[in-house]
């Protein structure tokens, strides 16, 4: 394992004092550039922190910086936050592996037309649709509302891109067996299907979860008031707000990592099964 990670960073099987300091050092700053921000964000909103440059050598243990984070309502921005990724993910999927079960299994005119259009959408900036966004959602009256976050994020290219290509490497005998059982086409989707897609819905999951949770353009354009702030949009306004302390604000984006974390802990084993499912053939 140590020889193929030392292969993988350029570095070949040399025995000594010399190759062996080379290692410790590279390795040691790869752990600095990667690991020293997280573990300087947890120690950050743990002390009490007055001087950002003195951030690792701050006071002693204190939970005080998440109290005043929920004082400035961080609690009520999460719950926003947990809102919007929780109907956002759960129409994305549901469009994702409907629209997937189509473009894989049917055959329609101008399929691979629309298959086409749905990963262009994916070359498009969030900065290009800003504008037509923001009016149609004026149009329709969601601005202003946790709704109007969750519809436009209901569709992502990526999901389909991921669902449509996995369900294609599902044996189309397995369907077949099941119409002859007197199956329908729903019936094989969600009984047949669907949980052989569990681990492309654990891919799906956790980049769908991320990607939602880390909006920050969306939210902006949408709230119209402090209230329906997610949490990565109350980060600049805390950043932003003098007489909040620099501790204050990293126990808030400790709040807002926590999250993606998580979730990525809950659904590894889907997700590794999904990343190496097409790995090996036979």
């Amino acid at each position: 394992m140590a020889s193929g990670f030392d292969s993988a960073l350029g570095f070949t099987a040399r025995r000594g004092p010399l190759a062996v300091l080379v290692k410790v050092v590279v390795y040691g700053l790869l752990v600095v550039v990667f690991a020293g921000p997280l573990l300087a964000l947890m120690i950050g909103a743990f002390t009490k922190v007055n001087d950002p440059t003195t951030l690792v050598s701050g006071g002693g243990f204190t939970l005080d910086n998440f109290t005043r984070a929920f004082d400035r309502g961080v609690l009520g921005y999460l719950a926003n936050s947990f809102i919007v990724v929780g109907g956002g993910l759960l129409l994305q999927i549901a469009v994702s592996v409907s629209a997937s079960y189509s473009l894989a299994r049917k055959t329609f005119p101008l399929m691979k037309l629309v298959f086409l259009l749905v990963l262009s959408t994916m070359m498009l900036p969030e900065e290009v649709l800003a504008i037509p966004l923001s009016l149609v959602l004026s149009e329709v009256n969601l601005t202003g509302t946790l709704l109007g976050m969750i519809i436009p994020v209901g569709a992502w290219a990526f999901s389909i891109l991921v669902m449509t290509e996995f369900m294609k490497e599902i044996p189309v005998e397995l369907e077949e067996a099941a119409r002859l059982d007197g199956a329908g086409d729903l019936r094989v989707f969600w009984s047949v299907v669907l949980p052989l897609c569990r681990p492309a819905l654990g891919v799906v999951g956790i980049f769908g979860f991320t990607m939602i949770w880390d909006q920050y353009l969306l939210p902006l354009l949408v709230a119209t008031d402090a209230q329906q702030f997610t949490l990565p949009l109350a980060l600049r306004t805390l950043r932003s707000d003098e007489q909040v302390g620099i501790g204050v604000l990293l126990a808030a984006a400790l709040l807002a990592l926590l999250p993606s974390v998580l979730a990525f802990i809950a659904m590894q084993r889907q997700f590794m099964r999904g990343l190496t499912s097409g790995a090996v053939k036979g």
